[in-house]
């Protein structure tokens, strides 16, 4: 045994390989990559005598990591090993021609994790043993890990290794100032989720009073909280937040999202109905009352149309049966309803068409399109057409599309309006160029062969003949244009 202490302690002093220290630099890597080269190096030793080094014993000089991890695990189990190896060597008869051993702790036990051995096992088997967890390339924490916890990084150096996903303790910083310059460190670095961290760690640790009269001088890191306080939904912190702040007119707009969770009708009206108080610019009062008025209004619509559908008094109701609710509808989708539904109610009803579009001054752009969507989806040609008529002082009709007439023939024709109706608004198109390009999509074959009529295109006008059938009405007002001598054509 001396021999191959002797060995051993030689092996140690002159190989290349390098063993931990606690003075080792803080690359982690190349500490992995040493460790596993000094685990490896082991199996020669067990190639060249495998008898003297089945079990290894130490003297306890400082030979690395390995032997100071033996002298962390070896203290409080060689007693029990002992007793363990004597009653082994005495039952067991692959034990007989091994040499006494000196030391009861094996490096076997210690690659292994173990404490205890059932059997006995090579220092080579151990290595080789995939069974259970190989210690050796993490006999020590880098040093680098022991820096996190350490509680010795400055304010600068924390947001930085944030910053690159490491853990930090922010607990060190315990005055106020040292959580200041924390803050403003996070806010130099320009890394959002950084500096949400930090404000979570202030918000937790200080007085109200005392962040935000910070946060106040401090707009970026402010900006931040306010938006995650509304990410999050607290909204009562943020309500004291904007109040210390004195933004009256976003207190009252938070106040007034709150509606937006409660589910029972008749509590959000009244609650909208308080929030008309509230300190609102001009503007925004004006909407508030438009939703309050309007939720008002959903409401007796809501109440009279369900009777009706459910007395079957209707036959609008009983042909077309209501899909939804109109109740929290948009004004838009509660005009379309009440076109579709009540378009011939007189104005003083509150569901009457005209009484929504004078109370909540609707334009009259928006109100042709939103009637003439519900109308045309009706199949009601006739209301379309008094919808697009107008008079003008002397008595005269004439058709006026605030919207446009391309928009309304596209329009009537998603709702497959008959040929007839879509050469009407075809013919009214301005622009010859759209005009032709409507009627020759839609087969309006009348109104492609008196545009090319009035243009005095014969060329345009023969080939187009070609499009229609043979035989047809179309094909003889063709033959009778084309053979006018009274027509001069361009061409």
């Amino acid at each position: 045994m001396n021999r191959a202490r002797a060995d051993e302690e030689e092996y140690w002093h002159s190989s290349k390989f390098r063993a931990f220290t606690f003075d080792d630099e803080d690359d982690e890597l190349s500490q992995l990559k040493e460790s596993k080269r000094a685990v490896n190096s082991l199996r020669d030793i067990v190639d060249d005598d495998d008898d003297d080094l089945e079990r290894v014993s130490w003297s306890g000089e400082p030979v690395g990591s390995i032997s100071w991890s033996i002298k962390e695990t070896a203290s409080g189990s060689t007693s029990s090993l002992e007793g363990r190896d004597s009653s082994l060597q005495k039952g067991s008869s692959s034990y007989a021609a091994l040499p006494k051993q000196v030391s009861s702790y094996s490096l076997s036990s210690l690659f292994k994790g173990r404490n205890k051995l059932p059997s006995f096992q090579s220092l080579s088997d151990a290595l080789t043993d995939t069974g259970v967890k190989n210690y050796a390339p993490e006999l020590r924490r880098p040093k680098a890990e022991y820096k996190d916890y350490s509680s010795d990084w400055s304010p600068k150096d924390t947001v930085r290794r944030m910053q690159r996903g490491k853990v930090c303790s922010l607990e060190r910083f315990r005055s106020l100032q040292d959580k200041l310059v924390l803050l403003d460190e996070a806010v130099a670095g320009h890394d959002g989720n950084v500096i949400t961290a930090v404000l979570i760690f202030l918000k937790r640790t200080l007085r109200r009073e005392i962040l935000f009269r910070e946060l106040e001088v401090r707009q970026v890191a402010l900006c931040h909280l306010i938006h995650f306080l509304r990410e999050t939904g607290e909204q009562k912190l943020l309500l004291d937040l904007l109040r210390f702040l004195d933004r009256t007119e976003e207190v009252a707009l938070s106040q007034y999202r709150e509606h937006l969770n409660i589910q029972d009708v008749e509590k959000r009206r009244e609650f909208l109905k308080g929030c008309i108080g509230l300190p609102f610019s001009a503007e925004d009062t004006s909407h508030i009352q438009d939703h309050y008025t309007l939720l008002e209004r959903q409401i007796i619509i809501e109440a009279n149309d369900r009777h009706l559908e459910m007395a079957g008094q209707s036959e609008l109701f009983r042909k077309y049966p209501r899909k939804a609710s109109i109740l929290n509808m948009p004004l838009v989708t509660t005009l379309f309803y009440s076109c579709f539904y009540h378009y011939t109610e007189a104005e003083g009803t509150f569901s009457s068409p005209t009484n929504l579009k004078k109370t909540f001054k609707i334009p009259d752009k928006q109100y042709v399109l939103t009637a003439l969507a519900a109308r045309a989806k009706l199949r009601a040609w006739d209301d379309v057409d008094a919808l697009l008529t107008t008079k003008n002082w002397l008595g005269y009709t004439k058709k006026k599309a605030p919207i446009g007439f391309h928009r309304v023939v596209e329009m009537l024709q998603r709702n497959n309006a008959p040929v007839q109706v879509l050469q009407e608004y075809v013919r009214l198109v301005e622009d010859v160029e759209t005009r032709l390009n409507l009627a020759t999509k839609y087969k309006c074959h009348d109104v492609v062969i008196e545009t090319y009529r009035d243009l005095k295109d014969r060329i345009q006008l023969t080939a187009y003949k070609c499009k229609v059938e043979r035989g047809s009405a179309e094909e003889e007002k063709i033959n009778s244009i084309l053979n006018n001598m009274q027509i001069r054509w361009k061409n």
